[in-house]
């Protein structure tokens, strides 16, 4: 019997408790009603924005992504020589030359209109390299460290890389060695340090200095006997001798 009484009167505790709690959160909403409508009108709207921003940044990314397929397609496009054969409807260009100044249009069309999307950054590179095709060294320059300067390490590795590329074009050796040196310790997966190192060695061989270009080759030997930089390192020190007949 007293069971029974202890259950129904923690029951009617309960009960009491969950009508006086929610007679105060009524109480509470009615007193704050404006407050409470605010606060639920921005939390509306910052959803709604959000949900906006994301299909605008999807469209675009999208629309970005076409328009560097599009430019790539004509990078891409074949170099043909005056009277070679090629199949009706192919389009080709006389020149790299003159398909780089083609496609370079096209990735700074790209760059600049989606320029915060992967594929704008992508194209200002595209447009770092069609300029150093083109022989507009300054262009070329300018451009390749803007991206080399960007966040994304991957791609700054690889416009490290053709900035160095561009050095060892124009007589700036050293500046070449400075940024294979600083690839070597800053490695990423476009431009792993082996890489770096081969293009030092070779830098070095055509500069004449053999002993460093070999101790680098030495190493890379050592260290990586089984992996790509490993192997070139491997066939420099021993090259195959010429066959017979050759």
């Amino acid at each position: 019997m007293n069971l029974t009484v202890d259950r129904q009167t923690k029951a009617a505790l309960k009960q009491d408790q969950f009508v006086t709690t929610t007679a105060t959160g009524l109480e509470w909403a009615r007193e704050n009603r404006k407050s409470v409508i605010v606060t639920v009108s921005i939390l509306l709207a910052v959803i709604v924005l959000a949900v906006l921003i994301g299909v605008v940044w999807n469209s675009r990314s999208q629309a970005a992504a076409n328009a560097f397929g599009d430019a790539m397609t004509i990078y891409q496009t074949p170099v043909v020589t005056p009277g070679q054969p090629v199949p009706p409807g192919t389009k080709t260009f006389p020149t790299a030359v003159e398909r780089a100044k083609v496609a370079n249009a096209e990735f700074l069309a790209v760059a600049h209109k989606y320029g915060l999307t992967a594929d704008g950054r992508n194209a200002q590179y595209f447009a770092g390299i069609t300029y150093m095709e083109e022989g507009q060294t300054q262009s070329a320059e300018d451009t390749l460290k803007k991206v080399a300067g960007g966040w994304n390490k991957e791609l700054a590795s690889l416009a490290n890389f053709a900035l160095a590329d561009l050095y060892r074009q124009t007589g700036r050796n050293q500046q070449a060695v400075d940024i294979y040196n600083q690839l070597t310790a800053h490695p990423t997966d476009a431009v792993p340090a082996g890489l770096a190192q081969i293009q030092l060695a070779e830098l070095y061989t055509a500069e004449g200095k053999i002993t460093d270009a070999n101790k680098i080759y030495a190493q890379l030997k050592d260290k990586d006997a089984k992996g790509p930089a490993g192997i070139i390192a491997a066939e420099k020190l021993n090259p195959a001798p010429a066959r017979a007949g050759r």
